[in-house]
């Protein structure tokens, strides 16, 4: 049985209006092109570099990637440790607790030596008890880490959102970050947040469309609110984007020649592309990083 449900979405832009149709695909339609299965990752590395995503995605039996890197092991810690916490009743969440979960997920991967785990360690935990302490008191929480999903007629879109914060009767997409400070600029143009929101709306069923990047080490947040217009450019960015990885595979898998559809671009970011290792050229377009080079300082 083919299930759809209907929205009066009204939502601007030839390419959202030629994709979503002011609906969204529960089930297959058999009268529609086939559906892409893509998440905010799969298009950022697709972005990045052609060759990293045929060696991440389809290639089969993958190559070795390079060794972890210190900012991800960091990230991975405080995302864990606020992850826990929230998922604890109100009163539970204190700073003190926070500090302790960052110890309890802690892992030294990447770190260049003790002194320097020791020092972002530390950091760690300061960062987490402050954002616990600067919690509203009324905040609501509709979901931690949900796994989103929506389909348009071109693209199934999904993935996970680190918190949903219910206010009034909306939805805001909350996304953690410990790197460099992000700002409303960063929020507007962000796929991934763009695509939350519209997953998110689609699976909890109430509006979306604020979008927040929360960072810890200032405290600070970077928002931007999304409207019709603005989400729908960035649905038609996915979808274009969509057509063309699955181009490229379906032209790999009968035979192509992955050199030619899959080039490798190169510069200063293939010091740190996990990659590395296998791709000559970019091994010659920059020095390899140190695995702590990308620590936020």
């Amino acid at each position: 049985m083919i299930t759809t449900t209907s929205f009066s979405t009204g939502w601007a832009g030839e390419g959202w209006a030629a994709g979503y149709r002011g609906r969204v695909q529960l089930g297959l339609d058999f009268d529609t092109p086939r559906l892409v299965r893509v998440t905010p990752a799969r298009l950022a590395v697709w972005a990045d570099c052609r060759r990293r995503y045929r060696m991440t995605y389809l290639d089969r039996p993958a190559p070795p990637r390079g060794g972890a890197w210190a900012h991800a092991t960091l990230g991975a810690v405080v995302h864990l440790a606020l992850r826990t916490l929230l998922d604890l009743p109100p009163a539970a969440r204190t700073p003190e607790r926070a500090a302790a979960l960052v110890d309890a997920h802690w892992s030294s991967e990447g770190f260049r030596d003790t002194a320097q785990v020791v020092e972002y360690r530390e950091r760690a935990r300061g960062w987490v008890a402050d954002y616990v302490a600067d919690l509203p008191a009324d905040i609501e929480i509709a979901a931690l880490e949900k796994w989103v999903t929506v389909a348009t007629e071109r693209i199934v879109a999904e993935g996970r959102v680190d918190r949903i914060d219910r206010r009034g009767a909306e939805h805001v997409i909350v996304d953690y970050k410990t790197g460099r400070m992000p700002t409303p600029e960063s929020a507007r143009d962000s796929t991934a947040l763009a695509l939350y929101a519209i997953a998110t709306e689609r699976t909890l069923r109430r509006t979306c469309r604020q979008v927040e990047l929360h960072h810890l080490p200032t405290g600070t947040v970077a928002a931007w609110e999304h409207d019709r217009a603005s989400l729908a450019a960035h649905v038609a960015a996915a979808e274009e984007t969509a057509g063309l990885l699955a181009d490229a595979a379906d032209d790999l898998a009968a035979g192509g020649d992955p050199e030619l559809l899959f080039p490798p671009t190169t510069g200063p970011g293939c010091g740190s592309c996990d990659m590395r290792r296998n791709c000559p050229e970019g091994r010659a377009a920059a020095p390899e990083r140190p695995a702590w080079s990308l620590l936020a300082s």
